[in-house]
């Protein structure tokens, strides 16, 4: 457990290579965002602890498990609890000397992908690298091209549609802070996703090549991720190959 400097404490589940800190730390952003991380095991997390990564995963504000007010907290503020809850783990395990301030990765899927974009654009001096997942990338887009029962979610979330609340929506998209990366950026997106749907994902890579942004772009032809245990494990090489070609950490192993 840990403060979030807004009166409330952040539970959240730390696992760490053997030796001595600082390590290079990995904060594992869960989607939903109405989910929670549990104790049981994670092959991913296990990769990157194999890799010699810390990983801290935790319960955000907008978790389940915590009360309503805990869930709730993201209606009418969503991407904003999220990361002032994150970031403070990732401060405290610099405070502790377990993770190293240069070496900090903030990666997730889905509603985990979209805190990691805008996590690395609103908190660019946090953060040294990205690993974003079918994420929400340009939130006004994605809301044109998602299913009614996700638009619905999002009226719920900003308190309206765009044409009610656009500088909330604009606010609170990834899209709007290319121009402030400092972090390289891996984005991995399905051909097929319905979910947080191509195309706006397509106008966030573009943003960052005309921002000159150091970044990678992988599309894999599936949906909202993947029952394929090969490309699960290709996509988990790819995440450890990128951040070892930036930070100089282990490369997968192969």
């Amino acid at each position: 457990h840990y403060d979030n400097g807004e009166g409330d404490r952040v539970h959240a589940f730390l696992a760490t290579p053997d030796g001595r800190g600082p390590h290079p730390l990995f904060v594992d952003v869960h989607g939903g965002p109405h989910w929670h991380v549990s104790n049981s095991f994670d092959p991913f997390v296990q990769a990157w602890v194999d890799h010699g990564f810390a990983v801290l995963a935790p319960n955000y504000r907008g978790s389940t498990g915590y009360g309503k007010r805990w869930t709730d907290a993201l209606e009418g503020d969503p991407g904003r609890p999220e990361l002032v809850d994150i970031l403070a783990g990732r401060d405290h395990l610099v405070a502790i000397g377990v993770a190293d301030a240069e070496r900090i990765v903030l990666g997730g899927g889905s509603w985990g992908g979209y805190l990691t974009l805008q996590g690395i654009g609103t908190q660019p001096h946090a953060w040294s690298a990205g690993i974003a997942i079918v994420p929400v990338a340009d939130y006004l887009a994605a809301y044109e091209d998602e299913s009614p029962g996700l638009r619905e979610f999002d009226r719920g979330l900003f308190g309206g549609t765009p044409d009610d609340c656009e500088e909330l929506y604009r606010e609170r998209s990834p899209i709007t802070y290319v121009g402030r990366l400092r972090a390289p950026v891996l984005i991995i997106t399905g051909a097929n996703d319905t979910r947080c749907p191509r195309r706006q994902v397509d106008n966030y890579v573009a943003a960052l090549q005309a921002h000159g942004v150091p970044h990678r772009y992988d599309v894999y032809e599936a949906g909202h991720g993947s029952m394929a245990i090969a490309e699960n494990v290709r996509q988990q090489a790819l995440s450890l190959d990128f951040v070892a070609e930036h930070l100089g950490t282990r490369p997968a192993r192969r």
